[in-house]
């Protein structure tokens, strides 16, 4: 018995610096592929696929995963391009988010990845893969499961997959995304509805016949007028946005048709619901004062984040473990031109090498991640992808993430993923502090209800 418990003994004094060793396996299978995953990021930025037009930039990902013996389920939640790869067997089950969809009109050609999710794919694909090694290798029993999500620009399409129940079952879920900081505060965001409303009116010379013709633009043009009224008697952390998607075909033909294309914002769901209907009630205003009339529909609907600082607590550590980005001579040149064409940049230049401290924050953005956070507790960061002080949904982030700095933001994202995933895997009691903020911060009356409905995706709305 004596032997036994000196055996014993032994063994747990091994298993932290197996644990290391493990650790530095991870780290160094990453590095040697980072080019190859790289490579994936850079396709997709090339195609730069709109949302639910992501056909070849998923079918990349389920590719690289399928070589690595993923089970792969393609086109859940009647979404064609959405897909969940899972590896491994049991509790607990990690998740980790993988966006792919670009953004329109952010280059002179075209669409283009100006907020970075070729990057974010492929990084997730990178870490997913490096866990499933470690499983393989340490005979350690989990789950890793990779959600293929797309659509997050306006097509919401990670609520479609929580609507259906895809993430009833998973114990943690983790994501990242392209910044110009590497941070892992815990970050709430803003609840979103957005919708696009239609004027129908009738058509005529706008010179020689003015009288007969009801102007649709004109009740765009009312309504938008009414709403920027409204903007004075709303709370003030709301953010009410548009454009006009269609206005007409020629000054001299009065428009039959018009549509603009509205986002509400508030940290509040609740507060949100109060707004919304506001909002409709301008927009059959405008109808009825001009002569036309309306009808809207819902396009995407989002709840705030819930954040939960224990993950990110965990995510800071790995991320101070492994340091931040460093730039070489030509990086450094490149950095310098483009802090250049920035008006104001709010972090310096020299800061990508940092790790921010942890600070909690209200991001005035939204994300389809706010519905996952409810599912079960979640948690993200940023990497230094972008040079510091580049603002998202810019020029200046499509061409960072399209070279080398892009590429060392990919990198320490997809190690501190893949790291944070394995602390995940061993230790049940952080689980259990995770889930316990997350019952806590939900409430225990909680009950999920989409923001956009009952709708089927939009898997046009991009057309």
């Amino acid at each position: 018995m004596k032997t036994r418990f000196v055996l014993l003994a032994f063994v747990l004094t091994l298993l932290p610096q197996t644990l290391i060793a493990q650790r530095a396996e991870i780290i160094s299978s990453l590095d040697a592929r980072t080019d190859e995953y790289f490579q994936v990021a850079h396709k997709i930025w090339e195609w730069a696929e709109l949302g639910y037009q992501e056909e070849k930039s998923s079918a990349l990902l389920k590719d690289v995963l399928a070589q690595e013996g993923f089970s792969i389920e393609s086109g859940v939640v009647g979404i064609p391009t959405a897909f969940v790869a899972e590896y491994g067997n049991g509790a607990p089950v990690i998740g980790i988010l993988a966006e792919f969809d670009a953004l329109p009109a952010r280059t002179k050609d075209g669409a283009g990845h100006a907020c970075g999710h070729h990057l974010f794919g492929a990084a997730s694909v990178a870490a997913a893969v490096a866990v499933k090694d470690w499983l393989v290798s340490s005979g350690q029993s989990g789950t890793v499961r990779l959600y293929g999500t797309p659509a997050e620009e306006g097509g919401a399409g990670k609520v479609y997959l929580v609507r259906e129940g895809l993430f009833n079952d998973t114990d943690a879920v983790l994501h990242w995304h392209p910044a110009d900081r590497n941070d892992a505060s815990p970050v709430t965001t803003l609840a979103n509805r957005s919708a696009k409303f239609r004027f129908y009116g009738r058509s005529t010379h706008a010179a020689s016949a003015p009288e007969r013709g009801r102007s649709a633009l004109d009740g765009v043009e009312a309504m938008n007028m009414m709403v920027n009224m409204l903007r004075e008697h709303v709370p003030q952390e709301t953010r009410i946005h548009y454009v006009i998607t269609r206005g007409g075909l020629a000054p001299n033909v009065v428009p039959d048709y018009a549509e603009v294309y509205y986002y509400v914002r508030h940290p509040l769901a609740q507060t949100l619901e109060e707004i919304f209907p506001r909002v409709i009630k301008a927009a059959e205003g405008a109808a009825l004062g001009t002569g036309t009339s309306m009808d809207f529909e819902i396009i995407h609907g989002l709840h705030s984040v819930l954040p939960n600082d224990a993950l990110s607590q965990v995510i800071l550590s790995n991320m101070e473990s492994l340091g931040g980005v460093q730039y070489d001579a030509e990086e450094q040149r490149f950095a310098e031109e483009i802090r250049k064409t920035l008006d104001a940049a709010s972090i310096p230049l020299g800061s990508e090498s940092t790790i921010q401290p942890l600070r909690p924050k209200i991001s005035k953005g939204s994300t389809d991640v706010g519905d996952v956070s409810y599912m079960a507790p979640t948690a993200g960061f940023t990497t230094a992808t972008w040079v510091p002080g580049t603002a998202a949904h810019s020029w200046q982030a499509v061409a960072a993430g399209g070279m080398s700095i892009g590429k060392k933001g990919l990198a320490l994202a997809a190690k501190t993923l893949a790291l944070t995933t394995l602390d995940l895997l061993l230790d049940e009691e952080l689980l259990l502090t995770a889930r316990g903020e997350f019952e806590e911060r939900r409430g225990p009356d909680f009950e999920y209800q989409p923001l956009l409905g009952d709708r089927d995706p939009p898997l046009d709305y991009r057309k």
